[in-house]
């Protein structure tokens, strides 16, 4: 979709300005003027001939040249009138500040916002909001909003040392206007540089994604920003950030409805409908999407790519550099939380630190030079020692910013480094930073946080984006699917089931993609089951089988570790008859007669179709571990062999898995090949399912396999 119009307009109206800057509608025309817009500004009044100063316009048709775009803050019942208006004069875009829309319950706002789409689809016009906060084109000084964050009191928008095209500004996209400017409002002084501010309000044509993949574009933006709180059309998600992670531009995202209060309050605010927030995250987590939980964090990191995007670091190992010996290992501890690792630096590295050092520091690492060596050598060519180490990915370094003058000593040494490092540098002040500090390191390219946690994280989230990265790109070759009857054999039962297959049906179906093809037998009578159990060697278990009762054991419908004839056929008559009498008008099939399985850890695999995003594979560990601690991890279907071990390796139960404290390491290849049969089954009958559950799955000691103990499969139900 071409944004030009609304992002880079050459023509601005701002139809319903005042004279009165303490209101919005003369608030966003003082704070336009304020920058130097280098286009042409037309106010729009039907009151006044002049405005602030400057000229006005009854109508956007009586403006001296044509409009590009036009920022209408009117009442919510006359915007449609003034839409259609803008359309005949030929305008191309319409942001709209004005609320009372279908983001207000109740009334006509829904219908209206629908009627103003409907006027902007017949004249080919981008329409933003309604009920945004307008937007921020910084290379084009077009401010064109009431944010107060923009009142910069002549201020440059961006840092005068950031303005080349080096690259790496910060774009944000935000459905709530007050949370999108707020990052710039913090970033700012950060000495950071943005590149664009949009917000899409209700979205009721433009939506957020849409305006993200327009700036995947812009050469001068690096990293982008998102406020989200839904996603109108799901499948841009995937194709977006499909085309970010391509383009080398981190996504960070903040995604609110997580909890059922944020969903109520997204609904409210902007109506929007908040979906599955482990939809959103398995989401972001196949598509290499960065979630942030505040806005400090979310500032941070982005400051983190915006100063070395072209300079992640290869891998997780942390050098550390300090005068304060209490702050190295108080950030050695940070980057442990964050999964980064501090190791001990090289002999050769060693030896050419040692002769600076006094008696007192130690080159280990953390490298405590004490104070004398600051004073000395300074923190830049400290910092590039420790990062000529072949052992060390990134430099971490633990400063005093209170004090400009130490800092202004060395600011060759820091240009020099600065322009000439290949590791990425990061610097944690642990003194409220000084304004002349933090600039002169904005200028020599070192990120400075004030939040410790903040910087060891964004250390390891900028090495974890470079490896998803690399990965992502590798060419895949995709098998093509077997022909081998095993997907017609399947669609064909599939149709001829009902819309539960209970569990000898699913087996059935799932035993083509090599799942649940443990042995068991459907009984219809008490001799039949006698008859099963019998050919079975050892103890057996009894399942009732009926699509009307899903849960068997809250029906009675299960008996566990039954052996011979003639607890065999009183089990049958006692499940049979717990079955009828908790369901009357169930359709019982029978009774499952299966082995006991041996030991192992249990395991929970399943399919569900998300609202929005389709069919997800969740994995989590039996019992409590998903029942209390809520241990599962979901991805988008289809998942590979690589995938679902990064599903079992996020689990916070993984470590039972691999054999926690002496017990036996569970077959985890054996669980892998379920979770990706599950996944050629889910994709190839995508159209055909909703849900699947194979719960439990018991995990046996490596070597030894893994059993299906149920199955369940529920057919699509109407779309």
């Amino acid at each position: 979709m071409d944004l030009s119009a609304l992002l880079w307009p050459k023509s601005v109206a701002l139809v319903g300005a005042s004279d009165d800057p303490e209101i919005i509608r003369g608030r966003i025309l003082n704070i336009m003027r304020r920058h130097d817009f280098t286009g042409r500004l037309f106010p729009v009044s039907r009151s006044r001939d002049t405005v602030q100063g400057l000229r006005a316009y009854p109508s956007v048709t009586d403006c001296p040249e044509p409009v590009e775009l036009a920022i209408l803050i009117i009442p919510a019942d006359a915007v449609a009138e003034e839409l259609t208006r803008c359309g005949e004069a030929g305008v191309k875009a319409v942001m709209i500040i004005t609320s009372g829309f279908a983001e207000e319950p109740g009334g006509d706002g829904g219908d209206m916002q629908a009627e103003i789409c409907r006027i902007a689809a017949h004249y080919g016009m981008v329409l933003a909001g309604p009920n945004a906060e307008g937007l921020t084109n910084t290379a084009a000084k077009l401010c064109a909003t009431f944010s107060p964050t923009m009142e910069l009191d002549g201020a440059p928008l961006v840092p005068p040392w950031r303005s080349d095209d080096r690259g790496g500004h910060i774009a944000v996209v935000a459905q709530s206007g007050g949370g999108g400017f707020s990052f710039f409002d913090r970033g700012r002084p950060r000495e950071l540089p943005f590149s664009h501010i949009v917000t899409t309000g209700n979205e009721a044509a433009l939506e957020s994604l849409q305006v993200v993949d327009y700036l995947i574009d812009d050469a001068n933006t690096g990293v982008i920003m998102m406020f989200m709180e839904d996603v109108k059309t799901p499948g841009l998600l995937a194709t977006v950030a499909e085309k970010a992670v391509r383009a080398g531009k981190p996504l960070i995202v903040t995604k609110i409805g997580r909890t059922d209060a944020g969903a109520r309050a997204a609904a409210s605010h902007t109506a929007a409908l908040a979906g599955a927030y482990d939809a959103y995250r398995a989401m972001f987590r196949r598509y290499g999407i960065i979630e942030g939980f505040d806005q400090d964090q979310m500032v941070d990191l982005a400051m983190g790519f915006s100063f070395h995007g072209r300079r992640l670091p290869a891998g997780k190992r942390a050098g550390i550099f300090t005068a304060s010996g209490g702050g190295g290992g108080w950030l050695a501890d940070a980057c442990a939380d964050a999964g980064l690792t501090v190791p001990e630096l090289d002999a050769a590295t060693r030896a050419k630190i040692d002769p600076l050092l006094p008696a007192y520091g130690t080159s280990q690492n953390p490298v405590d030079g004490t104070a004398q060596i600051i004073r000395e050598k300074g923190y830049a060519e400290m910092c590039e020692m420790i990062a000529a180490s072949p052992g060390i990915d990134m430099v971490l370094a633990v400063a005093s910013a209170r004090n400009p003058t130490g800092w202004r000593r060395e600011r060759d040494k820091l240009l020099r480094v600065g322009a000439e490092m290949q590791k990425p540098i990061f610097l944690w002040a642990y003194t409220l930073p000084h304004p002349d500090v933090r600039e002169l390191l904005s200028q020599a390219g070192f990120p400075l946080f004030e939040n410790m946690r903040n910087c060891a994280a964004t250390a390891a989230e900028m090495a974890d984006y470079r490896a998803f990265r690399e990965t992502y790109l590798k060419p895949v070759a995709v098998a093509a699917r077997p022909d081998d009857g095993r997907y017609e054999t399947v669609a064909a039962a599939l149709a001829a089931a009902g819309p539960v297959l209970c569990e000898y049906q699913a087996r059935g179906a799932l035993a083509a993609y090599g799942i649940g093809g443990e042995s068991s037998v459907l009984a219809t009578s008490t001799e039949e089951a006698v008859a099963a159990a019998a050919a079975i060697d050892g103890a057996v278990v009894l399942k009732v089988q009926s699509p009307d009762i899903p849960h068997k054991t809250e029906a009675g419908g299960v008996a566990v570790g039954v052996q011979g004839g003639p607890a065999v056929a009183e089990a049958f008559d006692a499940i049979v008859a717990a079955a009828c009498a908790h369901a009357p008008d169930a359709d019982i099939h029978g009774v499952l007669v299966q082995p006991l399985a041996g030991a192992g850890v249990e395991v929970i695999v399943g399919v569900h179709r998300d609202d929005q995003f389709g069919l997800m594979m969740m994995v989590g560990l039996g019992g409590i571990f998903v029942e209390v601690l809520d241990d599962a991890v979901f991805a988008p279907v289809p998942v590979d062999a690589a995938a679902a071990r990064q599903m079992i390796g996020q689990l916070q139960g993984a470590p039972i898995l691999e054999g926690a404290r002496g017990g036996p390491k569970a077959d985890i290849d054996a669980l892998i090949a379920i979770i990706t049969g599950l996944s050629a089954f889910a994709a190839d009958h995508d159209a055909g399912i909703d849900e699947i559950d194979l719960n439990p799955i018991r995990v046996h000691p490596a070597g030894e396999g893994a059993t299906v103990l149920d199955a369940l499969i529920i057919k699509r139900r109407k779309p």
